[in-house]
């Protein structure tokens, strides 16, 4: 498509592939506090209507019957639809992308979304119908008037209910509400570790579901054009492209090329915007059946509803130890709640993702994990920042603290005997993996220098002469970045002396523009301002894998260290078929290609023009446009440690995280900033869930944590400032060197704090407590301690 250029803090076109300009640091800064960005709600199309949602106020049930005729006489209304509307036009649900097998090749069970409930709702919010209406009041109030005679069926909204021998079936098929029972690992060899062990750690945890909370609630606005009978969606999504997929095959069984979608400002995502929702199918549904553009916007309370949550499970582990300390296996065994249907990525973050994070930065030769996605009454399941890794690091680092209390070992001088030496890489893990770099011990070191950990026990007993509990803790974590080891970029010199990088690799607050024009201005040896980067589009950008996975720059940001790369050889080619020399002769340097040892030289741009202008070889009849393909031959693995520090008031229970400090190898960084607000945001996130965050359903399944005034979101406050420091070995897999950092905070903080708290707790007797450790569960804690009272 066109697009006209535009300064840096200028708002684009409504109907114009989202982009900005870079130039400097943190060029999207700008626009975006000032009230100068351009997220979907801010957008307004001609004669576009607004849509409700009618929704299930019970968790489980039969949809006896669904009366209307109220709600379409309502003024304003132009139409109210249903499941049934939708199947005289065969609209399909959304399914899942990833399925795998489990044990003995069972094929996982598709839970896949409806659009609109037909027969059966399975969690509370859950749409039965949409109304269309002139005004948003106009179809909010309609919606309301939608009667629904909805038989109530027993509902079981978390794990352990799902899996009780009387639960109620959430879908035939799924037996025992189980949709994959997984498992993978060398069995026996674990076995015969354990049977040889001096000593055996074990923890039962639970992993709290939470809700993302993005500041940017959903939105959508569809339309749909007749004569060319294609959609439009416009949406904050995480990458176009898996959005248009699902809704063409799965739901409209149309090609993907009719089917286009724009996403423009996205605020915060955190793996929630991947999904393909629902709403989403059905504000297409109405635009081509009204004709008109069809808009809608999520209130907080369907944001609490009917965003994807994130993590909920439980998490059982041993770790087998010889007399030495020295760790000989582990068995993992978690279980998922994935809510009333199968999304996107479930079946990855449930299984792979834990997998691949066991072994840590651990030496543990035998390893060996079973997993269950069951199904619940409940909101479904989404990725969520770290997507099953912080899982593994959380169970592993507990088990470490849990084994070192139990022999009476140095909690330190525990995981220094089993870490990974640097020397060892490339390391194979018994769970697959294969780390190519790391430098563990020197990380570890570092952050208890940084975190005066030898200075912690004057802390303590100055604490202690207060009246305050003192505890400090530490994580070491390793997770896996990348997710789909594949990745496109297209780059093309324009007219105007510009560069346009186009990518599938979408911006919702990691500072893209601050990476990708930078990166290319260098590599290419111009100006930033000179870079125009291009995503949101699904007509004019490479179809690519959305942003999870911390993988936008070690796989798109290599992909377009290629295309630049690619871009500078055909310009040696193209400047020594234009100055009659052999290409070998030619070098490239600060935007200028020059013939070794002459003054001869041509400016990159300049060339660009040459080129077009005079007949070429075939293989530069395109100048120095091109795609470029990046396919990783691995995952590369962010890791650190990190050490929290905590003070308890014993009188009422309350928690204060007073120091933090981090140490962070995600390989080379292309700007510090980026990163630092990276790992500071994951860690103030892996804090939340520690001290307060967790979605509750009663045993009705209602959702009793609808609000922010229920859900307790970590604030300022909360948080002391950080200590951040980098200890940077390069990844030897791309050819940036990164290992992506978008994930690592949560992975590093969630154990930290955990392991901090139950440190100053130890002191009045507490040896276990389930998250999120709150004021009245940490008093009620420190009550029931045999030494409650001291």
């Amino acid at each position: 498509m066109t697009v006209s250029k535009l300064s840096p803090d200028a708002t684009a076109p409504q109907d114009a592939a989202p982009m900005r300009f870079g130039g400097g640091k943190r060029t999207e800064d700008f626009p975006l506090v000032t009230g100068r960005g351009l997220f979907t709600d801010d957008i307004s199309l001609s004669g576009q209507a607004y849509a409700a949602f009618a929704r299930a106020q019970v968790a489980h049930g039969i949809i006896r019957a669904l009366d209307i005729a109220a709600a379409a006489a309502m003024p304003g209304v132009l139409a109210v639809m249903t499941a049934r509307d939708l199947a005289a036009e065969n609209i399909g649900a959304i399914p899942p992308v990833a399925a795998f097998a489990g044990r003995d090749g069972k094929p996982m069970f598709a839970a896949k979304m409806p659009v609109l409930a037909a027969d059966r709702v399975r969690y509370v919010g859950e749409p039965f119908a949409m109304v269309v209406a002139q005004s948003a009041q106009a179809a909010l109030d309609a919606a309301e008037a939608v009667g629904a005679r909805i038989e109530a069926l027993p509902a079981a909204s978390d794990v352990e209910r799902a899996r009780a021998a009387e639960a109620p079936e959430i879908h035939a098929g799924a037996k025992g509400n189980v949709v994959l029972d997984w498992e993978d690992g060398d069995k026996a060899a674990v076995d015969a570790a354990f049977a040889r062990a001096a000593h055996v750690a074990r923890v039962r945890l639970i992993d709290t579901r939470l809700a993302p909370c993005a500041m940017e609630p959903r939105a959508a606005i569809a339309s749909y054009d007749r004569q060319t009978q294609s959609f439009t969606l416009i949406a904050p999504t995480q990458g176009v492209a898996i959005v248009r997929k699902l809704l063409a095959e799965g739901v409209f069984n149309v090609a993907a090329e009719r089917i286009r979608v724009l996403t423009h400002d996205v605020g915060g995502g955190f793996g929630m915007k991947v999904q393909t929702y629902c709403e989403y199918a059905a504000l297409l549904f109405a635009a081509r059946r009204l004709g008109r553009p069809v808009k809608w916007c999520a209130t907080r309370l369907e944001s609490f509803l009917c965003d994807t949550h994130g993590r909920d499970g439980l998490l059982e582990g041993e770790l087998a130890l010889d007399a030495k300390g020295r760790f000989l296996g582990l068995r993992a065994r978690t279980q998922v709640g994935i809510g009333a249907y199968t999304t996107t990525f479930a079946a990855i973050f449930a299984t792979a993702n834990t997998r691949n994070c066991l072994s840590s930065v651990y030496a543990i030769p035998a390893i060996h994990i079973g997993a269950t996605m069951v199904l619940t009454n409940a909101a479904p399941l989404g990725p969520y920042r770290g997507a099953g890794r912080p899982e593994a690091i959380y169970l592993i680092e507990r088990l470490i603290d849990r084994a070192a209390a139990e022999l009476e070992m140095d909690r330190v001088e525990l995981r220094r005997r089993n870490l990974i030496a640097s020397g060892a890489m490339p390391y194979r893990t018994p769970n697959g993996p294969i780390y190519d770099s790391g430098e563990f011990a020197a990380v570890l070191d570092k952050a208890l220098a940084l975190a005066d950990w030898k200075g912690f026990a004057a802390r303590r007993a100055a604490a202690r002469k207060a009246g305050m509990l003192r505890g400090i803790g530490i994580g070491c974590f390793l997770e896996v970045a990348g997710g789909i080891l594949d990745e496109t970029v297209d780059l093309r010199f324009e007219p105007d002396r510009s560069v346009t990088l186009r990518t599938g690799a979408q911006a919702m607050g990691q500072g893209h523009l601050s990476t990708f024009v930078p990166l290319v201005a260098r590599r290419l040896g111009i100006h930033p301002a000179a870079v125009r980067l291009v995503a949101g589009d699904s007509d004019d950008v490479p179809a690519g894998t959305p942003s999870v996975a911390s993988r936008s720059v070690m796989m798109a940001g290599s992909a377009t260290a290629i295309a630049c790369d690619n871009a500078i050889a055909k310009g040696r080619r193209g400047a020594a078929h234009l100055m009659e020399v052999a290409a070998g002769d030619v070098e490239f340097a600060d935007g200028m290609f020059r013939v070794a040892g002459t003054d001869r030289a041509i400016a990159i741009f300049d060339l660009v023009e040459r080129m077009r202008a005079t007949a070429m070889p075939d293989d530069l009849a395109d100048g120095l446009d091109g795609e470029a393909k990046f396919v990783s031959p691995q995952m590369s693995f962010p890791n650190g440690c990190h050490v929290c520090e905590v003070e308890i008031d014993p009188q009422s229970g309350g928690v204060a995280v007073v120091a933090y400090s981090a140490v962070d190898d995600v390989g080379n960084m292309l700007n510090a900033t980026i990163v630092e607000g990276q790992i500071h945001g994951g860690v103030v996130q892996g804090i939340g869930q520690v001290l307060g965050e967790q979605v509750i359903y009663g045993a009705d399944g209602q959702l009793l944590t609808a609000s922010f005034m229920d859900y307790a979101m970590p604030r300022a406050d909360d948080v002391p400032a950080l200590a951040v420091v980098h200890h940077c070995v390069p990844c030897t897999t791309n050819p940036l060197g990164a290992k992506g950092a978008g994930e690592s905070g949560v992975a590093g903080a969630l154990p930290s704090a955990v392991n901090a708290v139950l440190d100053a707790l130890a002191a009045r007797g507490v040896a276990h407590l389930d998250l999120p450790m709150t004021p009245a569960r940490v008093w009620a804690a420190l009550r029931a301690a045999p030494t409650a009272g001291r």
